[in-house]
């Protein structure tokens, strides 16, 4: 039999297989924590032209075209990070358009973060271009938040002109991009006004979407002024664990506003960054009950390598805090996913998303850092082991989903390629 009929006949069973079986993709045996459906248990998940197809507690392999080993690993929805800067290129300054922003597909899929929220680097000025250049041209899912300054977030006075904070516009922009404008964004404004939060809230309004707030540095406004007075139930306070003057905490216990807020309804967000997470805002949150409702990374060149890092380490910080994984899971999933209204995402119901985290959880000797370069010890890490985006592998760290070498083979010779001596 000839080399190039073997090939055809190969070719020819694995189609006749392919056609046979019912799944494309199983991942057998991992431990699955899914909040939106209550399941924390070993579990198979098939998974069928792109979307979850079946969750069940055995599936047989033969009913799949391909079966991952997930066993001693963590099987979840793909990760759901709300705080990210990805508006990145040459010809802007700051987050919007410039420098300080990162490739989203060069840090979220290796850290099994399949959707993100751009978190307000561009406004309805520069949106257009942030959608053309970047979000439309993504692997990973992007979304975002939209700045009520025109300009974005374009640092220094950019971001405290008064002027260019419009309603209409914004609110127009996020009419016409429902899905993909997911909520409206104030940061860094540093004047005694109210009318940044008061004009994003107006035009949230209008939209119906949540305002996400960075409250800048100013003292002569409070965070229990902005939950009572602007915020409404389901506004987000990101930067939740800060240890500035934003006045999270008050003579080293945890504000009362806080808790009066969350029983509001208002949610608070990690968005950790650079300078936006300490020990002992974190430690004393803990000791009173102040959790988090979301966890997010506020990705940037300057979080990227520095406490941050990536969102499994986000997530192992709170193990460390004595969070149990399941919680830990579900404010990485579907928690954010519900707070940015994409409820067909952070979840493995059958017709979701194939949008899948297989995790590692290392147990040992490990150390977490905060912005002060404080260090927490912790004896368990979460890792990336394998992402999963609408069902295709988009990041395999030890090949799970890959085949030996051996079975392989030889590549197929290319009709008319030139030959190589």
């Amino acid at each position: 039999m000839s080399r190039a009929l073997v090939i055809l006949v190969a070719l020819s069973t694995a189609r006749l297989a392919s056609a046979q079986t019912s799944y494309d993709l199983l991942l057998k045996g991992g431990h699955v924590i899914d909040g939106r459906n209550g399941i924390d248990a070993v579990r198979d998940v098939a998974i069928k032209d792109g979307k979850i197809a079946a969750l069940a507690a055995k599936i047989p392999p033969t009913e799949a075209t391909k079966t991952v080993d997930a066993a001693g690993l963590y099987v979840t929805p793909g990760l759901v990070d709300i705080h990210v800067h990805g508006y990145h290129g040459e010809k802007g300054t700051a987050y919007a358009g410039g420098p300080l922003g990162v490739p989203i597909d060069a840090f979220a899929l290796r850290s099994c973060v399949t959707t993100v929220a751009d978190a307000g680097s561009s406004g309805w000025r520069n949106f257009d271009d942030f959608k053309a250049r970047i979000i439309d041209k993504s692997k990973t899912r992007i979304v975002a938040f939209l700045n009520i300054v025109g300009h974005g977030m374009g640092g220094g006075k950019v971001e405290q002109n008064l002027e260019d904070m419009e309603v209409k516009p914004t609110a127009d922009l996020a009419l016409k991009h429902k899905g993909v404008i997911v909520g409206v964004k104030s940061a860094h404004f540093n004047g005694p006004e109210w009318t940044p939060y008061e004009r994003a809230v107006e035009a949230g309004t209008i939209a119906d979407i949540p305002v996400m707030v960075d409250f800048g540095s100013a003292r002569v406004r409070t965070i229990k002024e902005l939950f009572e007075r602007v915020f409404r139930p389901g506004d987000i306070y990101t930067h939740a664990y800060a240890g500035g003057g934003r006045g999270e905490l008050i003579d080293g216990k945890v504000n009362p506003a806080i808790f009066a807020a969350q029983k509001k309804g208002i949610i608070f967000d990690i968005g950790h960054g650079g300078g936006s997470f300490v020990w002992q805002t974190a430690v004393q949150a803990f000791k009173e009950g102040y959790y988090p409702d979301s966890l997010s990374s506020d990705l940037h060149v300057s979080s990227m390598n520095a406490g941050m890092k990536d969102m499994t380490n986000i997530m192992s910080k709170f193990l460390a805090l004595g969070m149990p994984l399941k919680d830990v899971v579900v404010r990485s999933t579907w928690n954010p996913a519900k707070e940015i209204k994409l409820e067909q995402l952070g979840n493995l119901s059958v017709g979701a998303p194939a949008d899948i985290a297989v995790l590692r959880l290392e147990k040992g000797k490990f150390g977490f850092l905060d912005q002060r370069g404080g260090r927490l010890g912790g004896t368990r890490r979460l890792g990336c082991e394998l992402t999963l985006r609408d069902g295709a592998v988009v990041y395999d760290l030890n090949g799970l989903a890959a085949e030996a070498w051996e079975k392989t083979g030889p590549p197929a010779a290319r009709a008319g390629s030139p030959s190589r001596k």
